[in-house]
């Protein structure tokens, strides 16, 4: 056992780079478990920074100042942040609390549709389950109701939490791009100075998760829009309720849009009953699916994240339990790290040396 144990040492951790490596992903892993909370504005600034100095850097190619490409990509984040804050979430949770207050006779609505399935389907359902559930569903949904609608007044004590992060995160944020290359100096002087597999990582990271989140941030905001202006032409009710969820769908391959397909539906059941209304609307939310999943993905994610869908399903389902939403939304760029790092690694690269000289040897042979 003591053997096996320093062999794996040896193999893994044999040099000074790979264990300050360790201990920098431990270090951050354990402040994101345990102080993710408290540091919510200091991350989500630098995740802001990041993402726009990507804009910056665009600007500068076409011969900007660095300061004036600076100003004019502040302004845009500035202008955005406001727009949000104060138009898209008040109309969103606006209609939020509506679709919560509806609910129960949303139920009634489907009470007979449903009562119809003992009728259909005598063998599955009996009258009385059908009954029980209808019961059950409209508590709970009442409750989540209440829930909706007594939230501000229950959350007074995070308001102030709230208010100290909107107004943080634009202060940080203008701090991080202004002082980018101080601060990453400073960041620098903690770690090795010679640090290849470290800087192969980064560059690794930095070509696919930059590409991956700008481009996925471009989709929310391309799906989320069109499905707003589709939802508008067809009447439906919520549009801009169910176009924010459209738009945040994306965030989850493979899922998302499946998953939101139920609230579409159920709306237009509501308000239209089955009909032509109804299968225009599936039908219309089939093609703006099928657009984004074969035409706008493809131009915006030019170099797509090179993971297994079940290694990205896996990634969702771990990180989005730890961290929500965010962790959902980020589980593929950590899945892209966990992979760059697997890679980069000492002993692994080793391995993959030794097996491709070991190759060799009998590619000549079998080329003589």
């Amino acid at each position: 056992m003591k053997k096996l144990l320093n062999d794996f040492l040896d193999r893994y951790f044999h040099d000074e780079e790979s264990i300050i490596l360790m201990i920098l992903l431990v270090v951050g892993l354990g402040v994101l478990l345990f102080l993710g909370g408290m540091l919510a504005p200091l991350i989500t600034s630098v995740i802001i920074a990041y993402l726009m100095q990507g804009l910056v850097n665009i600007l500068l190619k076409y011969n900007l100042s660095p300061r004036l490409a600076f100003v004019l990509v502040y302004i845009l984040f500035f202008g955005v942040f406001i727009l949000m804050l104060l138009v898209l979430l008040p109309s969103a949770w606006e209609q939020l609390q509506r679709l919560a207050s509806e609910l129960p006779n949303l139920i009634s609505q489907w009470q007979g549709s449903l009562m119809l399935l003992p009728e259909n389907y005598p063998n599955l359902f009996s009258e009385q389950q059908i009954q029980e559930f209808i019961v059950g569903i409209r508590g709970e949904l009442g409750g989540y109701g209440q829930s909706v609608l007594q939230y501000s007044l229950a959350s007074i004590p995070s308001i102030f939490g709230w208010i100290i992060f909107i107004v943080l995160v634009p202060i940080l944020v203008f701090f991080m791009m202004k002082d980018q290359s101080e601060l990453v100096l400073w960041a620098g002087n903690f770690l090795p100075r010679n640090r290849p597999m470290m800087s192969q990582i980064w560059r690794e990271m930095d070509q696919q998760i930059s590409n991956y989140i700008r481009g996925k941030a471009l989709e929310i905001f391309v799906v989320g829009s069109a499905s707003y202006v589709l939802f508008v032409i067809l009447g439906i009710n919520y549009a801009l309720l169910l176009s924010v969820l459209v738009g945040l769908s994306v965030i989850v391959p493979y899922i998302g849009a499946t998953v939101i397909t139920i609230p579409v539906a159920a709306v237009a059941y509501v308000q239209w009953g089955i009909g032509g209304e109804f299968y225009t609307v599936l039908i219309a939310y089939g093609i703006l699916q099928m657009l984004d999943g074969n035409v706008l993905v493809p131009v915006i994610f030019s170099e797509a994240v090179n993971l297994h869908p079940v290694a990205i399903i896996s990634a969702v389902l771990v990180f989005g339990g730890i961290w929500g939403l965010a962790g959902v939304f980020f589980a593929i760029p950590l899945a892209t790290l966990i992979k760059a790092i697997i890679n980069s690694w000492p002993g692994r690269v080793q391995t993959l040396n030794s097996e491709r000289i070991n190759r060799e040897p009998v590619a000549e042979a079998d080329d003589a």
